[in-house]
């Protein structure tokens, strides 16, 4: 059964494979990102973020994109019924064919850091869901950070934690959820991977060395059972 970690760090992949489809697709036609922005009807920013596989944009902004670069019919597999079960009763219930079997291997490249990247956001997404429920977690964040400055004389660090003050101070999380260099960078750096529980942590890095293998999404069982 998949845990609601694994879902997550799934989830996660999927749009960022996602997003780095709609993009390629994007440059394969020639369209500028402004020139998409436009027909699509939406701000730069709001289409850079569909192409980092941001969650933040809606459904519906998605679909516009896949639609203009012509990919839109693939959300056929998601919301036809071809794949399900037939009806009771039916004939296609009562035939002796077995129905068709979808499966799908999700896995990460590691030529291209994508595990990383991905172990990276998902557990700053997870910590950023803790200290936004609990100021105490956001508190130990901030000392944490306090306490590093106090005793580094990394210049580059002291610059990434400054940010980091910022960023805690005024709950600006999209700034470490980007696929920016300086994003990474701030996740590198970070005082809010502290917050965890040990159990969670532990967690998203087992479920991402899952990744790197492959995780099979659909039908596995051919059996008949569940």
């Amino acid at each position: 059964m998949t845990t609601p970690i694994l879902t997550s760090v799934l989830d996660r992949q999927l749009l960022l494979q996602l997003g780095d489809r709609l993009k390629r697709l994007r440059e394969a036609q020639g369209m500028s990102s402004v020139e998409m922005a436009q027909r699509v009807g939406m701000t730069r920013n709001t289409l850079r973020a569909i192409e980092s596989g941001d969650p933040a944009p809606s459904f519906g902004n998605y679909l516009r994109v896949m639609s203009i670069l012509g990919v839109s019919g693939d959300l056929a597999l998601v919301a036809a019924a071809t794949m399900q079960p037939a009806p009771p009763g039916s004939a296609a219930a009562r035939s002796r064919h077995a129905r068709p079997a979808v499966q799908v291997l999700i896995s990460t490249d590691s030529s291209r850091h994508q595990a990383q990247d991905l172990q990276s956001l998902a557990l700053h997404e997870h910590a950023i869901s803790l200290v936004r429920t609990n100021p105490d977690l956001l508190n130990q964040a901030q000392e944490t950070l306090r306490q590093w400055l106090m005793n580094s004389a990394d210049s580059r660090s002291v610059g990434l934690w400054r940010e980091w003050e910022n960023i805690l101070e005024h709950r600006q999380w999209r700034k470490a959820l980007g696929r920016t260099r300086r994003a990474q960078e701030l996740r590198q750096a970070s005082p809010l991977v502290m917050v965890l529980p040990e159990k969670t942590r532990q967690a998203v890095l087992k479920d991402v060395r899952a990744l790197k293998n492959g995780v099979v999404l659909g039908d596995v069982d051919h059996g008949g059972g569940t």
